[in-house]
């Protein structure tokens, strides 16, 4: 059975679903997304997820299509369409469709699209195993903190990651680490501190990342907020990235070269383990 999506305040079978070819999301990636956690057909870090897409529309000077009431109505109901009770809401509002221009008008209509995507987040095989990343040259525009949909240089750095058998890159600028390419970077030293690059336009604003920073602090483990270099990253005792799909993921190998003992390490494990417990006892 295909599955229900939300358009524009109807509700269709997504072989029914249509945007316009003169959509500015499709034009020129005008537009902005957002995704969260289903567990037990409850939303996990709902509001969070929230809060990030008002400061991306507010950032873009997109008018939210619905309100905050709305919009979580519309999340319980895609999630009852589709007897969604693991997996992923995905929501795009795009800044509306004109005929083709660099400048927009002001009065758009936003477009709004909101779907699901079955799959299980909770028992992730490869949290088990761990991840491989190779560092590849950060090439996004500087707005990082925007969760847009230009994905394109994302996507491209995690095939030649795919190519290399990897499973995905740690992005390098000046000598640093911004993130990997669709979650944020971070390391365990060996004196077991946290470490994890600051807030600023070069990262998007993870939730996981907040999260889990919040939760380590209160475990105890001493955090500290700074850029790392990959030569840094490889010589750490953990290694691990964190997004709204995969939690806390363990990284074993940067560049073919084994992090610690080359297997998840006991803080990305503790860490995820309280994280899930945490959200799961707050999820709506």
């Amino acid at each position: 059975m295909s599955r229900i999506v939300h358009l524009n305040g109807a509700w269709v079978a997504e072989a029914e679903a249509k945007v316009s070819v003169f959509d500015r999301g499709f034009l020129f990636a005008d537009a902005i997304y957002e995704v969260t956690a289903v567990i037990g057909g409850k939303l996990i870090d709902y509001a969070g997820h929230v809060a990030r897409l008002k400061r991306s529309l507010d950032a873009l000077g997109i008018p939210a299509p619905v309100s905050d009431e709305t919009l979580l109505s519309l999340h319980r109901e895609i999630m009852a369409r589709n007897d969604l009770t693991e997996g992923l809401i995905y929501l795009q509002i795009s800044r509306g469709a004109e005929d083709r221009d660099f400048l927009f008008s002001s009065d758009l209509a936003p477009t709004f699209v909101m779907f699901t995507q079955k799959k299980p987040v909770l028992g992730n095989p490869k949290w088990e195993s761990g991840i491989s990343v190779i560092t590849w040259p950060e090439g996004r525009w500087v707005n990082r903190q925007i969760k847009t949909v230009q994905l394109l240089y994302s996507s491209l750095a995690k095939m030649e990651a795919k190519k290399a058998g990897a499973d995905d890159v740690f992005l390098v600028e000046d000598g640093l680490v911004t993130e990997a390419s669709s979650a944020n970077a971070h390391i365990v030293t060996a004196g077991g501190v946290l470490v994890t690059r600051p807030l600023s336009n070069a990262l998007l604003h993870g939730i996981t990342r907040g999260s889990v920073l919040d939760l380590a602090a209160r475990a105890g483990l001493a955090v500290e907020e700074r850029a790392f270099s990959p030569e840094e990253a490889k010589g750490a005792a953990e290694a691990f990235i964190t997004s709204a799909s995969a939690f806390v993921m363990p990284v074993v190998a940067i560049d073919g070269k084994p992090v610690g003992d080359g297997r998840p390490g006991p803080v990305s494990t503790r860490l995820r383990e309280i994280y899930i417990e945490d959200r799961l006892a707050s999820a709506i």
